[in-house]
């Protein structure tokens, strides 16, 4: 990696985030959500959440699961998603655990050779209607058929479900689907994500969590102040509990994380533009006065989406803003006589928080997170 435009990710904040998360809310397995080259903070970043606690990880596909298989020997990984039995030797030969979500996949799978090596959690469809098995008496036959080692089963949880029915609906269901198979058989339960964990109290069916988001140092809640913005919200919220008879639930949350990335590039040269010349592609920014421009390394390429524009970014302890449009592998910033070629540059750290990010993009922090490819470097702080 030979530029200035990388990501750094501390480690000491991803293993406080998980150490906090853990004596919070009690469970038996946590399971480490990877997938997304760990929601873009790279897969070298697990062994602080090993250190932490995790004792499972889990992924999107075998692709995933084999590059971190890779690295991590000993760890349980299961894949989230189906995974085509045509590999069935490369799931058997990196000790993956699948996911059997239809009854014909599992008419599939229990007549491959080698079945006996293979662990498998069941994903039931409890509402979110994406993956997963619906009728409760296919969930029984793999488990009475006892072809299968079923090591766990699982749902996955739409909606906050604070102020909607679908929480309740889905965990009714889940709780029906599995009423005719015995889960003290089960060695691992799992329903809640980083948004459930946070929003319910936890449900006695479960003996595992999923942490996703959170592990990263992303509260899907905070903690309210005292504001009458806030006292409103309070008053809305109970009325709706009350007049949708909906269950307990949470949204505020005092538990204690901080985000572990920051991503960084550089100025590669000052511009002097006069007024009434312009900057950038389609000449979108004419300078109404004379005025210093900056370039910086890092354009959409770099997962540093063209939605930024009109922005800011961070430079020796002042924003500035983001001028014209986004290129591929440069952008423009409106700066002053402070600044100077080579000078370090925020994106997205203490100053530009990923949420003000994402909000800019009308998107999420997942996908901010995610997008940011692979070929920018990752260095992890281990102090």
């Amino acid at each position: 990696m030979y530029r200035n435009t990388y990501i750094t990710i501390d480690s000491n904040i991803i293993k406080n985030n998980i150490k906090n998360i853990i004596n919070k809310y009690k469970y038996d397995y946590y399971i480490g959500v990877v997938k997304g080259y760990c929601y873009g903070h790279g897969i070298e970043s697990i062994k602080y959440m090993i250190d932490a606690g995790i004792n499972y990880l889990a992924v999107s596909n075998l692709d995933e699961a084999i590059e971190i298989r890779n690295m991590y020997k000993d760890i349980p990984i299961l894949c989230l998603e189906p995974i085509s039995l045509e590999y069935i030797d490369k799931i058997i030969e990196n000790n993956i655990t699948i996911t059997i979500n239809d009854i014909n996949y599992y008419s599939e799978l229990k007549n491959i050779s080698g079945i006996d090596k293979i662990r498998a959690h069941i994903k039931i469809n409890s509402g979110m209607n994406r993956l997963g098995i619906k009728d409760k008496h296919e969930v029984k036959k793999i488990i009475d058929d006892n072809i299968v080692n079923i090591e766990g089963i699982y749902t996955h949880f739409a909606t906050r479900g604070y102020t909607d029915k679908f929480y309740d609906i889905q965990l009714s269901n889940f709780k029906d689907i599995v009423s005719i198979i015995d889960l003290n058989k089960i060695k691992i339960v799992h329903g809640f994500r980083s948004l459930t964990i946070v929003c319910h109290d936890k449900d006695d069916i479960f003996n595992g969590c999923r942490i996703g988001i959170m592990m990263y140092g992303i509260n899907p809640l905070h903690k309210l102040d005292n504001s009458f913005k806030n006292r409103l919200r309070l008053i809305k919220y109970n009325h709706i509990i009350k007049r949708d008879k909906i269950s307990k639930s949470y949204i505020e949350s005092d538990l204690d994380i901080n985000e572990s990335l920051s991503y960084y590039t550089e100025v590669i040269q000052i511009n002097k533009i006069n007024k009434g010349e312009f900057v950038e592609y389609g000449a979108e920014y004419i300078a109404d006065k004379d005025c210093l421009v900056a370039t910086l390394d890092v354009g959409y390429a770099d997962g540093f989406k063209r939605a930024n524009k009109n922005g800011f970014v961070f430079i020796n302890n002042k924003r500035y803003k983001i001028i014209g449009d986004i290129g591929m592998g440069m952008l423009s910033v409106l700066v002053d006589d402070s600044v100077k070629v080579h000078d370090r540059v925020e994106l997205i750290g203490k100053n530009i928080k990923v949420n003000e990010v994402a909000q800019r993009c009308n998107t999420t922090t997942y996908e901010i997170y995610t997008t940011i490819p692979k070929h920018i470097k990752r260095v992890i702080i281990d102090e």
